[in-house]
């Protein structure tokens, strides 16, 4: 059985490895840039027409934020295209598709988490981007799961490496607390790929790990787990500039999970417990 892994080496990419890499009848098929550019069509349908794939599973994004108001033609290419390209390819090919989504379709003011059902209303183009992908994978996949997930972290660059780089120097940092949201880590979020993977419970939806928190909040706690004697500031999001537009509120109920499936996602703060600890083994910290 042949998994595609599209962005195979991101953080989300690796996850899915560990996890399914050692399965004895699955093979993956991690690709990046390189291996398979997901923007052109016809390397997409030649690709996964020679593969004929269980699976396809979308992790690669265009995910810079801010660099997606200067480059939205490439975002767009990435975000949209890219998966419209495979979901094209997956139903030519009956293969099932998981296409991996964001908090940021939408508007971010909402005052109870967002459920699959709520209407979404992306305040940049990363959002706006994001959500067109969405939509391509509606219209040409019969066989989709679609996750939108948030604030994740695994193996590669993140937030908590981020905090933990800044505890090496210093004694206090500054943290917006006016964005809140839920710390998802990229175990959790496989685990559900996985769960989902080998049903036909298609659909869109979200997958974040329980419980919210502001990112100031979530740093105490990375500090805290870590042994670091580091004092958080908290600062409101106009005194932390950005050229894109952050989402105040980007609390997921994971509402279709809970409805269709067994499969639930951990607390934030048990996940991010789980991390740290691996860290530790691993000698990061």
């Amino acid at each position: 059985m042949k998994l595609i892994v599209t962005g195979g080496n991101g953080q989300l990419g690796r996850e899915i490895n560990k996890l399914l890499g050692g399965e004895k009848d699955i093979e993956i098929i991690n690709t990046d840039v390189d291996d398979l550019d997901i923007t052109k069509l016809d390397e997409v349908l030649n690709f996964v027409e020679k593969e004929k794939p269980y699976a396809i599973i979308n992790c690669a994004a265009h995910t810079a934020v801010d660099a997606c108001e200067d480059q939205e033609e490439l975002a767009f290419a990435i975000n949209a295209i890219g998966p419209r390209n495979l979901a094209i390819a997956a139903d030519k090919n009956d293969c099932k598709l998981v296409h991996i989504s964001t908090d940021y379709v939408f508007g971010g003011d909402n005052t109870k988490p967002y459920r699959e059902f709520d209407a979404p209303n992306p305040q940049g183009v990363y959002g706006a981007s994001k959500l067109a992908g969405e939509n391509f994978v509606k219209q040409f996949s019969r066989k989709s799961f679609i996750i939108r997930t948030a604030w994740l972290y695994g193996d590669g660059k993140n937030f908590v490496k981020t905090m933990l780089k800044l505890a090496e120097t210093r004694d206090t940092v500054s943290v917006v607390c006016d964005q809140v949201g839920s710390p998802t880590s990229t175990k959790e979020l496989a685990g559900a790929i996985k769960a989902l993977l080998f049903t036909e419970n298609y659909g869109t939806f979200h997958g974040t790990c329980e419980g919210v928190c502001s990112w100031a909040d979530f740093a105490e706690e990375i500090f805290a787990l870590a042994g670091k004697n580091v004092k958080v500031e908290h600062i409101t999001s106009d005194m932390y500039p950005a050229k894109a537009k952050r989402p105040a509120y980007s609390v997921l109920d994971n509402y279709m999970l809970k409805l269709t499936s067994d499969y639930r996602f951990a607390d934030w703060h048990e996940a991010i417990k789980v991390y740290i600890n691996r860290l530790k083994e691993n000698g990061e910290i």
